[in-house]
C-alpha cells in the first residue's frame, strides 16, 4: 500500500477547490428589508392609540 501522501495525491485534479456550490449569504442583496418596516408598524400603533384616548376623552 502507498504510504501517506502519495496515496491522496494520485487521483487529485490540478485544482482540488470545488466550486460553491450553496452560497453562504452576506451579500447585500441578501440583507432583510424590515428595519424601516418596523418603524412605520410603531408610527402606526401611536397613531391608533392617539386617535383611541382622543374618542375616550372627548
Amino acid at each position: 500500500m502507498a504510504g501517506g501522501d502519495d496515496f491522496y495525491s494520485q487521483d487529485r485534479p490540478e485544482n482540488p477547490q470545488l466550486a460553491e456550490d450553496r452560497p453562504r449569504g452576506g451579500g447585500p442583496e441578501s440583507r432583510p428589508r424590515t428595519g424601516h418596516r418596523h418603524t412605520w408598524v410603531w408610527w402606526l400603533v401611536l397613531a391608533a392609540v392617539i386617535l383611541i384616548l382622543f374618542f375616550i376623552f372627548i
